[in-house]
């Protein structure tokens, strides 16, 4: 595998694939990184490898950033998610490509994660929750059942999302937040209850 970007974000994920036996073969990024935590070879920009039969893992922060790469990529290089072996993720939940699930996570029954996505440390995903492509729930936040995130949405560590609930795409939502009701597209809110910031 190739890990796309080269920093904090990028550490965890080589970690992952570490820990679930796929060996990390380099990196791409737009220059060469004088910290070079994993000892990998710099392979230059992603756009740049022609023929590989390697698989890529786009390891960029940014949900913006990492759609814009992803888009560039031919899917046969991209079919491929990390997820860390102390999470649970039910059999009945279903996975695009391009997934990073860190330690602790939980996805419960008839979950739906878009491509994209960044499950991060602790967060638990309810039943019947519908996360669309290119969405972070940091560490800790809470996704109650049925709930529906739109593209681009982050949702902040340690936040709650009330069950039913559907958020609109490209929102920010403050770390500790209460979500009680529906968000529309664009909005950045913060607090318990939530306001707009």
């Amino acid at each position: 595998m190739i890990i796309v970007g080269y920093s904090g974000h990028s550490y965890v994920c080589i970690e992952i694939a570490q820990k679930i036996n796929i060996k990390v073969k380099g990196y791409c990024d737009l220059n060469k990184k004088k910290h070079n935590p994993f000892n990998l070879s710099y392979l230059g920009h992603e756009n740049d490898i022609n023929n590989t039969k390697d698989k890529m893992f786009i390891a960029v922060g940014d949900n913006f950033l990492r759609k814009k790469i992803i888009s560039n990529l031919d899917y046969n290089v991209l079919n491929i998610n990390l997820i860390h072996p102390k999470s649970v993720i039910s059999n009945t939940s279903i996975l695009n490509h391009q997934i990073l699930i860190n330690a602790g996570v939980i996805v419960n029954s008839l979950v739906k994660i878009g491509t994209g996505c960044i499950i991060n440390t602790g967060a638990i995903i309810e039943h019947n929750c519908e996360i669309d492509n290119f969405v972070h729930i940091a560490p800790g936040a809470v996704i109650c059942g049925g709930v529906n995130i739109s593209e681009g949405t982050f949702i902040g560590a340690n936040s709650i999302v009330n069950q039913g609930v559907s958020i609109g795409k490209n929102v920010i939502i403050g770390s500790g937040s209460v979500v009680l009701n529906d968000i529309p597209d664009n909005s950045k809110v913060a607090g318990n209850p939530i306001k707009n910031i």
